[in-house]
């Protein structure tokens, strides 16, 4: 499919015409500059002047110009894709755009004043400009709604968070999730075997922890204005200099906006948001420069060593943005100090790294170290087409298809050998009914969990017995047991914490395996071709149920041979969804793929 990507940033845009099947640039251009007096048009040789009188829209038709004379003999344009950096609550998937969605968004707006606003007039320039294609909206913040509620809520009291729709939304999520890939795919694996924490630095700045695939932690907040030092954002600061600043300098609500989104970060310290400046005037002895540096890159390497706490470790240290790809003294400055995480930066390769089309990843770590450090090459148009793309090529799903829905309580997967310690010697589980995946079957036997705070009785065990103990349990169940157990898929027991057992023979401490299980589907790959998924893609699911309606995020699927189709949650989940026996879903694609679970 050949699609237009317009990427509209805060005083810029670019736009690419790609081919997604072979993932070719056709034709780009870019302007820079827009309503300022060095506004500047680039397509390959050609190069011209606008001015500062040059308007977003204005800046969008010229583009738009340009891109249909350069697809004349390529073939059509067939659809145009929006970079719109906040979503809001509501846009967390690529979106066809028409009159009420930019009504919507133009609700969200002033949650990020220099990028959204620039990027719907665009987007209403594109569509008037070219009405009879599709125009899709690509959303920064939507690569972050798996955030988990412990990183994505502020401790504010809850009717206020309710009230006025507060948390942390978290930016640049093109850009982390092709770091991801890319990554992925140069290493010659997939993002859900690695924990990688991606720094895009570039005028605005972020650092993503990616766990196995997933945003976990993101350094932006409810706005861009939190976390890194940015071009002319100051990143995190006090909120009582804020209260000072209105306090003492009288400030409004005008002037603090100006402050923290035009005039501090780099700029604030040095008069300038342009790092090769910066680091040029630094080497020949600019101490408010040398200051510059020094916080920038402080700044950054305490967001990695975080966010490898959170992820309990880290596999790659990733670096992308105008920043990131190019300055070798940057990414050194960054990564010292690391060796701890396992992490050493190879000098020669850091100094020598350069990125093409044909090379967009370059590995800078020692060949020994045990966490990779990388240089990707951003390419956000290729991504914004690409999640187009699988919008508007979806398939309707067959009525006919449904996914059976299964509750799933409390229960625990045991060692042999644990069940003898628990059981007596020799001991053999004893099946009490069978369930729906080949070769399982709950058990007679129940254990007691035993926590630092109470007491789970009753818990039953799943047969046959497997390598490693993992223990499953509700959010519900956390609370009483006095534990925190993390939300993951079956077998992922790394950095799990462990929880004492008690049987009819002896009571043992299991030191690790307790999980929250992640809510999942099992299929065969029979199913996931008609379903047209793969094993580890993310669904959402829609619970139509009578005044209880839910929309239940982060499904993940699971392909196996020996699956047999059916969704598994939590009784917690079930209850909030009101979902009872024999309740079945269908699925079906919507930008990424969407589940929908539809009572029958």
């Amino acid at each position: 499919m050949r699609i237009l990507a317009l990427n509209c940033g805060s005083s810029s845009i670019k736009c690419a015409l790609i081919e997604t099947a072979t993932s070719r640039r056709l034709a780009e251009a870019r302007i820079e500059q827009i309503g300022k007096s060095k506004a500047r048009f680039h397509a390959g040789e050609k190069t011209r002047e606008l001015g500062e009188s040059t308007s977003f829209e204005q800046a969008a038709t010229i583009l738009l110009e340009e891109m249909q004379g350069a697809a004349q003999g390529l073939g059509a344009i067939q659809a145009v894709a929006h970079r719109i950096v906040h979503g809001g609550e509501r846009f967390i998937q690529p979106t066809r755009l028409d009159k009420a969605t930019l009504a919507e968004l133009d609700a969200v707006s002033e949650l990020a004043p220099l990028h959204n606003l620039p990027a719907l007039a665009c987007a209403r320039a594109a569509m008037s400009f070219i009405p009879d294609i599709e125009h899709v909206a690509v959303f920064d913040t939507a690569f972050h709604a798996t955030l988990p509620t412990r990183a994505k809520q502020y401790a504010l009291p809850k009717d206020v968070v309710d009230r006025f729709g507060i948390r942390r939304f978290g930016f640049h999520g093109t850009s982390h999730s092709h770091v991801s890939h890319a990554t992925a795919a140069h290493l010659l694996t997939t993002p859900q075997q690695l924990r990688i924490v991606s720094c895009h630095l570039g005028n605005g700045a972020s650092v993503t922890a990616i766990e196995y695939g997933r945003s976990v932690e993101t350094s932006m907040g409810m706005t861009p204005l939190e976390g890194l030092v940015m071009g002319t954002r100051p990143g995190d600061v006090d909120p009582g200099v804020l209260l000072e600043l209105m306090r003492s300098a009288k400030m409004n609500e005008a002037q603090l906006n100006d402050l923290l989104n035009t005039r501090s970060g780099l700029k604030g310290l040095t008069g300038t948001n342009d790092m090769r400046e910066i680091e040029t005037r630094a080497s020949q002895g600019d101490e408010p420069c040398r200051l510059a540096i020094t916080l920038y890159s402080h700044r950054v390497r305490k967001y990695i060593g975080a966010y490898a706490a959170v992820m309990g470790g880290v596999d790659v240290i990733a670096f992308t943005g105008g920043i990131g790809e190019n300055s070798a003294l940057i990414r050194h400055r960054c990564t010292q100090r690391l060796e701890f995480l396992g992490a050493v930066l190879d000098e020669d390769r850091n100094r020598d790294a350069k990125l093409s089309s044909a090379q967009s990843v370059a590995q800078i770590s020692d060949p020994a170290s045990r966490a990779r450090i990388v240089v990707v090459r951003a390419d956000e148009e290729l991504a914004i087409a690409r999640e187009a793309a699988v919008l508007l090529s979806q398939r309707s799903q067959p009525d006919s298809l449904r996914i059976p829905v299964a509750v799933s309580a409390r229960h625990a997967h045991l060692s042999q050998a644990t069940v003898e310690r628990l059981f007596g010697e020799g001991y053999q589980l004893q099946v009490r009914a069978p369930l729906s995946q080949t070769g399982q079957y709950a058990a007679q036997e129940t254990v007691t969990l035993i926590g630092p705070r109470g007491k789970l009785a009753g818990v039953r065990l799943m047969g046959p017995p497997r390598g490693h103990d993992q223990i499953e349990i509700s959010r519900t169940d956390e609370f009483v047991l006095g534990v925190d157990a993390p939300v993951r898929i079956s077998g992922d027991l790394n950095n799990t914490p462990g929880i004492t057992l008690e049987g009819p023979k002896g009571t043992m401490t299991i030191p690790n395996g307790l999980i929250t299980a992640r809510r999942h589907i099992h299929m065969s790959p029979s199913d996931a071709e008609r379903f047209g998924v793969q094993d580890h893609d993310t669904v959402e699911v829609r619970i139509d149920s009578q005044g209880r309606d839910l929309t239940f995020g982060d499904v993940t699927v699971r392909v196996s041979p020996d699956f047999t189709l059916e969704m598994h949650l939590d009784t917690d989940e079930a209850n909030a969804a009101g979902i009872e026996r024999g309740d079945k879903g269908e699925l079906e694609e919507r930008g990424e793929v969407e589940g929908r679970i539809t009572r029958k």
